[in-house]
């Protein structure tokens, strides 16, 4: 990295994390900067929860270094305390309290802390500030959980799955939340499995595969670097019983298959010449009359990348442990 190091709020190089033989976390690097939303994503046993549990002071590194508004945990662990905010997704809090109660709680950890009604007017959470936490919808608890995480004004906030499991409209607020944090200058590590939610949120997208960073950049330039052009795909009229043969006697005449990725019926590619593909398809299909049919041709997302870096699609692989 070319950027002095003042400039980041996170800086972690070359972590390894192992238990045992195994090696969870391979050499991975990360930084954010002031103002930035940086997004993690990853199937199952990628390294994900090692990676940010190191980020967060909660599991020292086996090798490599952190650095948190260029200080590091083993000298500066308090003061590192006082600038980070951390919004776990399973929060398990006193359920008789109040909202005002609970966030006078969560401030009294720390030296400073926001003013609560302030907080609580950004969170929309002013009208409900009597009400005890086992009477909160779903998200209504996650903008508590945030806003508990900044009730110390940090400076780099980490939020795991912070729309886990809310209905859309309840999304968008916690999003545009979240969009409120960012527009303060301060930065912003996330976890999510909403592709969506990484698209609308992240500045950059790192994505782990294996223990290891498999890409990292903006949503548009893992875009054009792995899924440039157009996605296009289309399902077989066959039986179960013919569905192999037709797709093996399709892949025989029409190489470029092979690139391709199998669907339930049919298959999908990312192509550069999706037009051109199309065209063969259509003719050698009619030649041994084998019906095609579903046709559809769009552009790339994120998703396509997360797929061809992995080979799962991520809202296949969330699962949590």
């Amino acid at each position: 990295m070319n950027t002095r190091e003042s400039t980041f709020l996170l800086q972690a190089e070359n972590l390894v994390k192992r238990y045992s033989t195994t090696l969870a976390v391979d050499h991975v690097s990360l930084y954010v900067r002031p103002g930035e939303c940086v997004a993690l994503l990853g199937p199952n046993g990628a390294g994900k929860t090692s990676t940010c549990e190191m980020l967060e002071g909660l599991l020292t590194p086996d090798e490599g270094t952190i650095s948190i508004c260029g200080l590091g945990y083993a000298r500066n662990r308090r003061e590192i305390l006082e600038l980070i905010g951390v919004q776990l997704q399973e929060t398990q809090l006193y359920k008789k309290a109040t909202v005002r109660e609970t966030l006078q709680l969560f401030a009294s950890f720390y030296r400073s802390s926001e003013d609560l009604n302030g907080l609580l007017s950004a969170t929309h959470l002013n009208n409900l500030e009597n009400r005890r936490l086992e009477a909160l919808s779903g998200g209504q608890k996650q903008a508590l959980y945030i806003a508990c995480s900044l009730i110390n004004r940090p400076r780099l906030l980490f939020l795991d799955e912070p729309s886990a499991g809310l209905d859309p409209e309840a999304r968008r607020r916690i999003w545009a939340l979240i969009g409120q944090v960012k527009q303060s200058e301060r930065g912003i590590f996330l976890t999510t499995h909403y592709l969506e939610e990484a698209e609308k949120l992240a500045d950059r997208v790192a994505i782990m595969f294996e223990g290891r960073l498999a890409a990292q950049d903006s949503p548009a330039g893992l875009i054009r670097t792995y899924c440039p052009g157009a996605v296009w795909g289309f399902s077989l009229d066959a039986s179960a019983e013919t569905l192999s043969a037709q797709r093996d006697y399709l892949k025989l005449h029409l190489p470029w298959l092979h690139h391709g990725v199998e669907t339930q019926g049919g298959c999908e590619l990312n192509s550069l010449e999706a037009s051109k593909q199309i065209q063969e398809l259509t003719v050698v299909a009619r030649q041994k009359s084998i019906g095609v049919h579903s046709l559809y041709l769009r552009q790339s997302t994120l998703e396509d990348v997360f797929l061809k870096l992995t080979g799962r699609r991520l809202d296949e692989t969330h699962q949590r442990h």
